[in-house]
């Protein structure tokens, strides 16, 4: 919001139209008691020069962003280059928009925008159809449980692997704790750090009941999976498969989602060209099967011709709250993330299918190199044995903690402490590598690895 200035005459003319005496009785609404008075306690008024002085020292606390700073953290957000043509391109503003046009005849170019996303995006999961993005992975990964729910009918249970993102498993329970005991877990093949089949069919005590079966690939613990056995069977008993995953740039290199038979996908999409940002904005994607179009969430973006044969795009099957009634809706999702679909759409046209292919072998090959490099002197073993892209776990001699510690006061963010989400994993540290990451960083982090 732009800061608008008022002077004393605006004020009391705006209060005399509106007839009250002054601002306080405004306030009358809340207790005296818990209204503040005084001063804030604010930094005095500053100079220009003096404020970009402040500002840069308080920004040069921030390890993470000081360009010196070598990174290998990972777990779900991955510090890939985002190329300056990309930032150029958004930076028009006639892009300054999160939101789906309302009236998508005179706004052309952001529908054609988002269909061009929607047919790259469905080509890299290997799925036909695809829609104009969500919040971010959680969230489409939850719209996938709910949405599975709606081809389903009556089939409530929805279980999801131990292997899946613990934040994606925890908005995923959100979206269902008002439905009952519905969400149920099953485990991880210790040795492989893939999802146990076994383990699966033992939980799914009533097939009949289950609405979908939820895994990621590439894992959290950065494994990836082969989901055909399970697809299989999950289709013998009617219930729906969907894939997820934080790294989409993986598809890439491996075999895509669809192109294993999963129903529905969904996942994070900041690899694709959107750089990190304190966590966000993030890109959720989303795609399925044909015939389960019309149960999807949010809104497509379609092409079609007018009465003279001119090429127009439309908005089609917007089954949102804020376009049909609400007991009709597939979802509630408000916006879309537009503007990131957007840099996602930019990255993909830039990179190219050769260009983006060889970006996910940089990845794996960087991340081969590191995995070899990190263990060769015994400091740290291999933690999983099934294959991975671009990151892994490394069970390491010291605690993770420790070496988090050690190494980020010389500017190396050695990984994730994998014991900050379950006390049993303090000697589990997770690290991923990029195409940012230099065959010097990883001998650096070895250094930290090996005391």
């Amino acid at each position: 919001m732009r800061y608008l200035p008022h002077t004393l005459e605006d004020i009391e003319s705006m209060l005399e139209a509106i007839g009250v005496e002054s601002i306080e009785e405004l306030f009358e609404q809340i207790p005296a008691e818990y209204r503040f008075k005084g001063k804030l306690a604010l930094a005095e008024p500053q100079s220009e020069l003096s404020l970009e002085r402040d500002l840069g020292l308080l920004a040069a606390k921030n390890q993470v962003a000081s360009p010196e700073t070598v990174s290998f953290l990972g777990a779900g957000m991955y510090n890939h280059h985002s190329p300056h043509a990309l930032n150029q391109l958004l930076l028009r503003a006639e892009y300054y928009t999160s939101y789906t046009p309302y009236q998508p005849e005179i706004s052309q170019g952001t529908t054609k925008a988002i269909f061009e996303f929607q047919s790259m995006v469905a080509e890299l999961l290997g799925v036909p159809i695809a829609n104009a993005s969500m919040y971010d992975g959680a969230h489409a990964t939850a719209e996938a449980a709910l949405m599975a729910q709606r081809v389903g009918r009556k089939r409530d249970y929805v279980f999801v692997a131990e292997s899946v993102h613990p934040e994606y498993r925890d908005v995923i329970k959100t979206y269902l704790a008002a439905q009952g005991d519905v969400y149920r877990e099953f485990g991880v093949d210790p040795q492989t750090g893939r999802f146990s089949l076994e383990s699966l069919q033992k939980a799914v005590d009533e097939p009949d009941k289950t609405a979908c079966i939820i895994y990621q690939s590439p894992n959290f613990f950065g494994v990836l999976e082969d989901p055909r056995e399970m697809i299989e069977w999950a289709h013998s008993h009617k219930i729906q498969v969907v894939s997820c995953f934080n790294e989409a740039l993986a598809f890439a290199l491996t075999t895509p989602p669809g192109h294993f038979g999963a129903d529905i996908i969904a996942g994070e999409g900041t690899s694709l060209g959107i750089p990190m940002g304190y966590g966000g904005p993030a890109l959720g994607i989303f795609g399925c099967r044909e015939q389960l179009v019309r149960k999807m969430p949010g809104r497509l973006a379609g092409y079609t011709v007018d009465t003279e044969g001119r090429e127009g795009y439309v908005l089609t099957l917007s089954t949102r709250e804020q376009h049909i009634r609400r007991e009709k809706a597939t979802s509630n999702i408000c916006t879309n993330q537009g503007l990131m679909a957007l840099a996602a759409a930019i990255y993909l046209s830039l990179m190219g299918k050769e260009g983006l292919r060889d970006v996910a072998k940089l990845n794996f090959s960087r991340a081969k190199y590191a995995l070899e490099k990190l263990t060769e002197n015994g400091g740290a073993r291999r933690r999983f044995s099934g294959p991975i892209f671009n990151e892994f776990v490394l069970e390491t001699r010291a605690k993770a903690s420790d070496i988090v510690a050690e190494a980020s006061a010389d500017g190396i963010m050695p990984g994730f402490d994998m014991g900050r989400i379950n006390p049993d994993w303090e000697n589990y540290l997770m690290v991923a590598v990029t195409e940012k990451t230099t065959r010097d960083n990883i001998d650096k982090l070895a250094k930290y690895i090996d005391k």
